[in-house]
């Protein structure tokens, strides 16, 4: 006996407006100003902090609301150092993942079970010590599970490192350049927190249960992982791999928007206006890639950017983060299934720094649904079904 669909007479569900307009939360953490094309954290345009201050710097000031002394930013790295290293159970776990698991969800279950096997520091109330310790370790899950599917030991962190320099460190075993790990550290700056986004409100929401830290966390990865939030990036290099050549620009973009392909790396929910990042990223990519790439690069923007605006006039869509994210990570020497992950490494400290703002002044997030389905059937037995 076949299983029954539902009846063509069933009312349709309303459209989702993914909550449009909606205030869920009070924050002083970031802000996106979309019509300005502006993204502040604690009172700081970014372009003040990108390539200016640290990574540890910006963690510092999201989770403590201010910039560090050089004696605190002194002490909040030996802190950071202290923490980068995995439990041998975490790696374990690691080690038992198929080679070919998808990075977002080795990090995912790594995560998880961090939780599992360090559940004394990781209580049912987080703190800020806990969201140290957490933000250290993110990059050491991607980097174990990297090597090991490659067949290669986890390298153990190095004291001395920065965040940036310490996972390329623990992805590669040699000692990184400045030409790579600085732009990697600007890229984690850029990422590293963006207002009430899909992932930063999935972690507030478990926080609000008053479920622990790690869990706040690991519901953000997997809300991270789809391609409508952070999984774009890797998409933008498979289309510009696609494209192969500045020459083929025009004859690609043509061919894609005649069939009706979305073109990865452009339009954003909340900018009205270029993607601050997107602009800092332009420029990084400028002086860190290959030059034949940016140059395919540019010229796919430049053309994009121009049919787009023939094609959909007054949708103001721009190049967002996604787009150069591309270049500038493939140009430190990461392949394209850890650009999400590397997106997570930065904003672990914006997700956590959610966190412990929510349970400062916690209230469950609980909000109502509009209920559209009938409330008057009647059971009758299967016999007579």
């Amino acid at each position: 006996m076949s299983i029954a669909t539902a009846p063509d007479t069933q009312t349709p569900l309303p459209k989702p407006e993914g909550l449009e307009g909606v205030v869920a939360a009070s924050t002083a953490l970031s802000h996106v100003f979309g019509e300005e094309g502006r993204l502040v954290y604690r009172g700081y345009d970014i372009h003040e902090l990108a390539g200016k201050a640290s990574f540890e710097e910006v963690a510092h000031l999201l989770w403590l609301g201010q910039l560090p002394t050089a004696a605190e930013l002194a002490e909040f790295q030996t802190k950071l150092e202290r923490n980068r290293a995995l439990p041998p159970a975490v790696i374990d776990v690691l080690r038992l993942l198929p080679p070919d698991t998808a990075t977002m969800d080795a990090l995912r279950t790594g995560l998880s079970a961090l939780g599992a096997v360090d559940h004394t520091t990781f209580d049912d109330t987080p703190d800020l010590e806990e969201a140290i310790a957490l933000a250290a370790r993110f990059p050491g899950i991607l980097a174990a599970f990297f090597r090991l599917r490659s067949g290669q030991e986890p390298v153990d962190p190095k004291a001395g490192h920065n965040t940036a320099q310490s996972y390329l460190w623990q992805l590669f075993g040699i000692e990184p350049e400045e030409r790579h790990w600085k732009p990697l550290e600007t890229y984690l700056v850029l990422l590293a927190d963006h207002g009430m986004n899909a992932s930063t409100f999935t972690a507030r929401v478990i926080a609000s249960t008053q479920a622990d830290l790690v869990s706040a966390l690991t519901g953000a990865v997997g809300a991270l992982k789809g391609p409508l939030h952070g999984g774009a990036p890797s998409k933008v290099l498979d289309m510009l791999n696609a494209i192969g050549t500045a020459d083929n620009v025009d004859a690609w973009l043509t061919r894609a928007l005649d069939n009706g392909e979305r073109l990865m790396g452009f339009g954003h929910r909340v900018y009205k206006a270029e993607d601050p990042r997107a602009e800092i990223l332009r420029e990084m990519a400028r002086t860190a890639s290959d030059p034949d790439f940016f140059a395919l690069s540019l010229r796919t923007e430049e053309r994009t950017l121009e049919m787009l605006n023939e094609r959909k006039p007054g949708r103001r869509l721009y190049t967002n983060v996604e787009f150069y994210s591309a270049a500038v990570l493939a140009a430190v020497g990461l392949p394209g299934d850890m650009f999400t992950p590397t997106f997570a490494v930065a904003r672990s400290v914006g997700w956590s720094a959610h966190v412990l703002e929510q349970v400062s002044n916690n209230r469950l997030i609980r909000p109502q649904s509009q209920f559209v389905g009938p409330t008057d059937k009647i059971f009758s037995p299967i016999s007579s079904r």
